[in-house]
């Protein structure tokens, strides 16, 4: 069974105002045990936009489904187009100072992992090693037939090839490496086949409307049920694929702290919701500890 895909949250209710104590954040870490649950908040400050904040890419773009992709030749078609043009400028992003404060927490032994919602790569580029990527990887495409995985490199070298002169202005980059393309820019974009049964390839991720893998979110619990506290950061929560740990740790007694700009979907399950921007607010939370965030 697929889930419906949730594109929006709306708080019920009285919302609270969060907080700037980074007091609770930095109590939890020098305990040591700590999972991070990270989101797409954790990348805009390396130019990556998140779907639901100012700004975010939602209140322009709606994200490609599993059910559109693979029901229409010509979804597939817009989606690649602009993709193909997307994963030139996640190809340039860098990891910023959030992902490698968390990088800097798991070097010194004051993590259990990180489960991260985003498909950009990032937390590893950072140099993070325990991360499980939720919702897949860009870096690599999957054929939906015979289920070969490869980089995402080599189809990239094949579609250049196959589309020279592809060179459209997009309007915008999105968290999903979608570019915003019109249908009149993405009309000729050839489309090319997997090299082993000429199958469909789709990138290696998770899409709306499809279901995070049973093997990949029973890793995630397995992580949450060790861990001494779940770490958020930059997520709505919006999705059930991120809350449902968010549930599972508040069930279980483990402490749940936030750091997001926004009210998200797991506040009632959270000791804190710290507003201030994550980059800044985890190299102090590291300063504190006395850890050193690499450059």
């Amino acid at each position: 069974m697929r889930m419906r895909p949730t594109l929006s949250w709306t708080p019920t209710g009285e919302v609270s105002p969060g907080t700037t104590d980074l007091g609770p954040i930095t109590d939890a870490l020098s305990s040591g045990g700590v999972l991070v649950l990270s989101g797409a908040g954790i990348s805009t400050e390396s130019g990556i936009p998140d779907y639901r904040g100012e700004g975010g890419s939602l209140s322009r773009h709606t994200p490609m489904t599993y059910q559109d992709f693979t029901a229409s030749a010509q979804a597939r078609r817009r989606y690649w187009a602009r993709s193909h043009l997307g994963w030139r400028t996640f190809g340039r992003a860098r990891p910023n100072s959030g992902h490698r404060a968390v990088a800097a927490f798991e070097r010194a032994g004051l993590l259990a992992g990180v489960i991260t919602q985003n498909v950009d790569g990032l937390h590893e580029a950072a140099g993070s090693e325990e991360v499980v990527a939720l919702h897949g990887s860009l870096a690599r495409v999957v054929c939906l037939s015979c289920g070969t995985i490869s980089p995402r490199r080599e189809l990239a070298k094949r579609l250049e090839e196959a589309n020279a002169g592809f060179e459209p202005t997009a309007a915008a980059i999105n968290p999903d490496g979608d570019a915003d393309l019109t249908d009149e820019q993405v009309r000729d974009f050839r489309v090319l086949p997997c090299t082993v049964c000429d199958g469909v390839l789709k990138p290696d991720v998770v899409f709306f409307g499809e279901s995070v893998p049973p093997r990949r979110v029973e890793q995630c619990r397995a992580m949450v049920r060790e861990a001494s506290a779940l770490l958020v950061l930059g997520s709505s929560l919006t999705v059930m694929s991120g809350l449902r740990f968010v549930r599972q740790a508040a069930a279980a007694g483990r402490p749940v702290l936030i750091v997001n700009r926004d009210p998200t979907r797991g506040d009632q399950h959270a000791v804190t919701r710290v507003t201030l921007p994550l980059g800044a607010a985890l190299t102090a939370v590291a300063d504190q500890l006395g850890v050193t965030v690499g450059d």
